[in-house]
C-alpha cells in the first residue's frame, strides 16, 4: 500500500474549501444523506487522510465531514450536533465513462483545481485499498483497520459496488465478503459491529460473523466506519422476496413463520451474550414519555398526523396504566430496526438477520439501550403491512396471515407469543408507524399513505387492542 498521511490543518482546510461548492450540490442528492429538505450552509472537517497520493493517475482521500444545516425546531428536543458523514473522494484528471454515475464535479480552485472528483466506492482500485488495509490490519493516520484473529482474507478479491438504494454503501468482494461502509457516523461503540461480534462468539449462526472492520480515532473519540462480513451468495432480500410472492399471489406464511423463529433465536442468543434488565414503574414511565415526545414532535413536523394524535396517545397511556398497576417488563439488546429488508433468505430456506445499526435517526446511546423484544417484533409486523400495501390493490389479508405466522414462529422458539401482550405490542407498533410517517414525509412522500393508513387504525379507539 502507498504511503498514507493524515493531512495537516492547513492542507485539510484548503481541501475542504475546494470541495465545498460541489459537496453542497452532491450530498443532498444521495440516498444516505439524512438532512434532505434543508439547505447545507457549510461544512467542517473532522478528519482527512490521503490514502493514495495525487502524484499518480488516481488520488484518494478519506474524509469525515460535518454538514451544517438549519435546525428543525421541534418541541422538547435539545439541539443536536451537525451530522458527520464518511466520504471516500477519488481524484482524477478526467473520469472514464464507466465512472460517470460516480461524478461529484470538477474542481475550479484550491489544491485540487483542474481535477475531477467522484465517489471512489464506484472504482475498483480504491475499494481494493480498503480490503488490503483490513487484511493487513493497517494503521493509516487516524484510521484503524482490524480483523478477527484467525480469519483469513484472501488478497485479490474483485470488488463491485452494490447499487441498490440504501442508507449506507456496500461493496462486495468476489462473492466472498461484503463491506458495509457507514455513511453517517457518530463516535462510540456501534451496535452494527458490537452485536454481530457478540452473536458470533455466542455461536449464533443467524447473523453473518464480522471478519474485519475499520474505525477512526479522532481527538480521543472512536468512530466505527465499516464492517466486513461473509457475503451470503444467492440469498434473497426479504422485502424483494415478499413482493415477488405477493405479485404471484403466493402464500408467504411459511416464510413468515420461519422468520419469526429466526428472530427469536437471535433474541435468545443476545439475552445470553449481554446483560438483561427489568423495567419497573419508573423505567416504563420514561419509555412512555419518550413515545409521547416522539408523537408530539412528529405531529409538529407532519400536520396530517395531528387529528390522530389524541387517539394514538391512548396506546402509550395504556402502557403507563400497566406500570401503575405494578407491571414490569424484561429488556435486553435487540436488533433495533427490524424489517423485511434487514433479512436474507438463503437458497436452503434459512433466514439471516443483518444491519444491526438500529434506527440511524436515534442517538447512539439510545440505540444501545436494552429494549423489550416486542419492539423488534413490532417493526417486522409493520413491514408485512408495508409489503401488503405496496401492491395494487392492497392485500391486507396477506399481511394478517404473515403477522400471525410470524408471531407463532417466534413463540415456538422463545416460549412467549408476542400476541399475549397486546398492550405493549400495540404501543410499539404505534410508535413505529409514527416514525414511518415522519420518514416518508421527508424522504418518500408517495409512500406516506401506507403508514397513515395504519395510523388511522391505531388511533381508532373502537378497534380491538390486539393489533394482529
Amino acid at each position: 500500500m502507498a504511503e498514507t498521511v493524515t493531512l495537516s490543518g492547513t492542507a485539510s482546510r484548503g481541501l475542504l474549501a475546494s470541495l465545498d461548492p460541489l459537496l453542497r450540490e452532491w450530498m443532498p442528492r444521495q440516498r444516505w444523506f439524512a438532512g434532505k429538505g434543508r439547505p447545507v450552509t457549510g461544512f467542517s472537517l473532522v478528519a482527512a487522510t490521503e490514502l493514495l497520493p495525487l502524484g499518480g493517475r488516481l488520488g484518494l482521500y478519506h474524509l469525515l465531514v460535518r454538514a451544517h444545516q438549519p435546525a428543525v425546531p421541534l418541541p422538547a428536543t435539545a439541539p443536536r450536533p451537525a451530522d458527520c458523514y464518511q466520504l471516500l473522494i477519488g481524484v482524477r484528471e478526467a473520469l472514464p465513462p464507466r465512472l460517470a454515475p460516480a461524478l461529484i464535479g470538477h474542481v475550479s480552485e484550491g489544491p485540487l483545481a483542474g481535477s475531477t472528483v467522484y465517489d471512489a466506492l464506484y472504482d475498483p482500485r480504491p475499494a481494493e485499498v480498503l480490503l488490503e488495509a483490513m487484511r493487513s490490519r493497517a494503521r493509516i493516520g487516524g484510521l484503524r483497520f482490524d480483523r478477527e484473529p484467525g480469519r483469513r482474507i484472501r488478497p485479490g478479491l474483485v470488488p463491485r459496488l452494490m447499487t441498490a438504494e440504501q442508507s449506507n454503501s456496500s461493496v462486495v468482494y468476489g462473492d466472498t465478503f461484503v463491506l458495509k461502509l457507514l455513511r453517517r457516523v457518530v463516535p462510540g461503540v456501534n451496535p452494527d459491529l458490537e452485536l454481530p461480534l457478540a452473536l458470533a462468539r455466542e455461536g449464533c449462526a443467524r447473523v453473518p460473523a464480522p471478519a474485519a472492520w475499520m474505525q477512526a480515532e479522532v481527538h480521543g473519540e472512536s468512530y466505527v466506519l465499516g464492517v466486513l462480513q461473509p457475503f451470503l451468495q444467492g440469498a434473497t432480500d426479504g422485502w424483494e422476496l415478499a413482493l415477488r410472492e405477493l405479485a404471484k399471489g403466493e402464500d408467504f406464511g411459511a416464510d413468515a413463520r420461519a422468520l419469526g423463529r429466526a428472530t427469536a433465536e437471535v433474541h435468545t442468543a443476545l439475552a445470553r451474550a449481554l446483560p438483561r434488565v427489568t423495567l419497573g414503574h419508573a423505567q416504563l414511565e420514561s419509555l412512555v414519555g419518550g413515545m409521547i415526545e416522539r408523537l408530539e414532535a412528529a405531529a409538529h413536523t407532519v400536520p396530517a398526523l395531528r387529528p390522530y394524535a389524541p387517539g394514538l396517545r391512548t396506546a402509550f397511556e395504556a402502557v403507563a396504566d400497566l406500570a401503575a398497576e405494578g407491571r414490569s417488563v424484561t429488556a435486553q439488546r435487540i436488533h433495533g430496526d427490524l424489517h423485511l429488508g434487514q433479512c436474507l433468505r438463503a437458497p436452503s430456506g434459512e433466514w439471516s438477520l443483518i444491519d444491526f445499526e438500529g434506527e440511524p435517526a436515534r442517538p447512539l446511546a439510545e440505540r444501545r439501550m436494552p429494549q423489550p423484544v416486542v419492539r423488534d417484533v413490532a417493526g417486522m409486523l409493520r413491514s408485512f403491512d408495508y409489503a401488503a400495501h405496496s401492491v395494487h390493490p392492497a392485500d391486507p389479508e396477506w399481511a394478517r396471515t404473515c403477522r400471525a405466522e410470524y408471531c407463532t414462529g417466534y413463540g415456538e422458539v422463545s416460549g412467549s407469543d408476542p400476541r399475549t401482550d397486546p398492550v405493549l405490542l400495540r404501543a410499539f407498533e404505534t410508535d413505529k408507524a409514527i416514525y414511518e410517517v415522519v420518514y416518508e414525509a421527508r424522504h418518500r412522500p408517495d409512500w406516506l399513505a401506507v403508514p397513515m393508513a395504519a395510523i388511522e387504525s391505531y388511533a381508532d379507539l373502537g378497534t380491538a387492542s390486539d393489533p394482529i
